[in-house]
């Protein structure tokens, strides 16, 4: 019997973004962030985008669409939402937490 090596792909960070993005559908990464924070242990937003994207290869979630917005932002005149949405292999369990944010 050979024994796995390396990481577990199972994350807490990565179950509660399935779990926020089963209530709430699509959302882009900085609107998960950001709702993330209000309930969840406090993480960076790099952590957040981390798990958005190993949940991508791990097929829990799945890009939605891709928007481009003109405004007057820091970096320029233009940002690129990407938003995502539940994919084959996302498991939700369901919160009442999140529940209780969406009620807000």
């Amino acid at each position: 019997m050979t024994k796995k090596r390396g990481r577990p792909t199972k994350s807490a960070i990565r179950q509660n973004i399935v779990e926020l993005l089963n209530i709430f559908g699509q959302e882009h990464g900085y609107s998960i962030s950001k709702k993330y924070q209000e309930i969840f242990p406090q993480v960076t937003q790099r952590v957040i985008y981390y798990h958005l994207r190993k949940g991508m290869d791990l097929k829990e979630f799945e890009i939605s669409k891709i928007e481009k917005e003109t405004g007057e932002f820091s970096w320029g005149s233009t940002v690129e939402k990407t938003y995502y949405k539940l994919g084959p292999n996302a498991q939700p369990k369901g919160d009442k937490r999140l529940k209780e944010l969406k009620a807000k």
